[in-house]
């Protein structure tokens, strides 16, 4: 009977990992891969693990290979510190592993609480992610940001959502968009994308339009309004961090660690 192997990675997360690790008690095995963090986050991971590794940080792909290639089992469920497993989802990935799962890897909707509710409209909702692979058949990949499973062989795909507390507070998500449109625009450069006028004036009204009315974020009442501006926002920043590469003086965009909230993002 195949087993399972949670990880996960960390950096300064002493304000999530001990909900993060008590949504998984009941796996097989919990790896903790933490980046030399400097609160208690190694303590509490302690308190529900022997299995906690204290390492460097390496970028994003290298340090989750690194806590896959760490497990016991080839089974993983990848988390962050700052989402939960339900009991629903727990239940869901028991029976599919306890049977054999019959795919290389799994898609799990993801729900995001924002601003007082669960946000199930705008770019964020369904937030899939490939957190449930086989690691004989499946690696991280990517660069900046986004990074992601790339899986050979079928994918399926799970029913029950994954939790995801991304941000504290609106500052909270200021910053994080500041940051990853850093590590964004970087990439789309190094790509060989630029901007101009009109990929900065076009494309965010475009992208609350699509958030606020075509993913329906009006449903989700003043939290839905502020999330459309958000995304909008995000990919007005993008842009202009792209065009100010494109005139040699934009920002690096180091590296610097784990922070778990990339995906919402656009």
């Amino acid at each position: 009977m195949p087993k399972l192997s949670v990880t996960i990675i960390t950096k300064n997360e002493a304000a999530d990992i001990g909900a993060a690790l008590a949504s998984v008690a009941w796996a097989d095995e919990v790896v903790v891969v933490d980046s030399e963090s400097t609160d208690d986050t190694v303590a509490i991971a302690r308190r529900s693990t022997d299995r906690v590794i204290v390492r460097p940080w390496p970028g994003y792909i290298a340090q989750k290979n690194f806590a896959a290639a760490q497990a016991a089992h080839d089974w993983i469920l990848s988390l962050d510190a700052d989402e939960r497993v339900t009991p629903e989802l727990a239940q869901e990935i028991r029976a599919l592993v306890d049977a054999g799962p019959a795919d290389a890897g799994y898609w799990i909707p993801r729900v995001t609480w924002h601003l007082g509710r669960w946000i199930r409209s705008t770019d964020w909702y369904p937030d899939d992610q490939l957190r449930l692979y086989d690691r004989r058949r499946a690696s991280w990949t990517g660069r900046y940001v986004h990074e992601g499973v790339r899986v050979e062989g079928r994918v399926g795909r799970l029913r029950h959502e994954l939790q995801h507390y991304a941000y504290r507070d609106i500052a909270d998500h200021l910053e994080t968009i500041d940051r990853y449109t850093t590590f964004a625009a970087r990439q789309m450069f190094e790509d060989g994308r630029r901007a101009g006028l009109l990929d900065i004036g076009l494309h965010p009204p475009f992208a609350f339009f699509r958030n606020y009315a075509l993913k329906r974020g009006f449903t989700d009442g003043v939290p839905g309004l502020i999330v459309s501006a958000m995304n909008a926002w995000y990919v007005c920043l993008k842009f202009a961090k792209l065009w100010e590469l494109g005139k040699g003086t934009g920002p690096r965009g180091e590296d610097s660690g784990p922070a778990q909230a990339t995906s919402n993002e656009q």
